[in-house]
């Protein structure tokens, strides 16, 4: 058990609505949840209430949850907060507010560090779990010429978008994330040639993170950098 003088990444997790005495599956390889993802230790609790239908949405009504689960991980030790949904980026600034250490709810707070990486004319595809709720609000770019940059794919209607919705959701099927994302890129480049790198939003992507990299030869972005980076920066040695 982690103590709580130990440095930890704190991780909001959604509330997978498990019955009681119910253990949860064991996380993928890679995820975020993953005891070996991360060469820092790790803690996390459930958000009450925060289904992924209720959370993708935007339920503003699931702030204080999401702010008092923050709460118990700085009170046991997290110098860092993170989620495992990236929308839950809506709630940013709130959590922000409401707590003393860093909090990245989402990889999508990159994207203005990643358009500067990349020429003028180059784009970036943001993966998602579901792209009809991934508006251009969440980016919180400025510039028009920065919006024009940025492509939107997500896997809703596959195998895993039915999953999650499900209560409680089966183990995650990371063979068919893969499938899913694979074909949603391909049909992304096909359409857009500037494609230059790619930003997962959804953290159950960082368990096929590796296979996207080898198959597309692009750039890949997903919580788990944004984690590290954020890590590295607040704990020392």
């Amino acid at each position: 058990m982690t103590s709580a003088t130990t440095k930890s990444l704190g991780i909001l997790r959604l509330d997978r609505f498990l019955p009681a005495g119910t253990v949860a599956a064991d996380p993928p390889d890679g995820s975020i949840l993953h005891a070996s993802t991360f060469e820092f230790p790790t803690i996390s609790e459930v958000v009450v209430g925060a289904g992924v239908e209720r959370v993708v949405k935007g339920d503003i009504g699931l702030e204080p949850a999401f702010i008092a689960a923050a709460n118990r991980l700085v009170a046991r030790g997290a110098v860092v907060i993170a989620t495992t949904c990236g929308f839950a980026v809506r709630h940013q600034k709130a959590l922000s507010r409401a707590v003393s250490v860093p909090v990245v709810t989402s990889s999508l707070l990159l994207l203005p560090l990643l358009l500067r990486q990349l020429p003028q004319q180059a784009k970036i595809a943001i993966l998602t779990y579901d792209s009809t709720h991934c508006s251009e609000d969440l980016f919180d770019l400025e510039h028009e010429d920065d919006r024009r940059r940025i492509v939107v794919g997500g896997i809703e209607g596959g195998k895993f978008w039915h999953d999650e919705l499900k209560s409680p959701p089966p183990p995650v099927d990371v063979h068919s994330i893969e499938e899913d994302v694979a074909a949603c890129i391909q049909r992304l480049r096909d359409s857009e040639p500037d494609i230059a790198l790619i930003l997962f939003e959804c953290a159950a992507f960082p368990s096929i993170s590796a296979s996207i990299r080898r198959l597309t030869k692009l750039p890949l972005y997903d919580i788990t950098d944004l984690c590290r980076m954020t890590m590295a920066a607040v704990t020392l040695g």
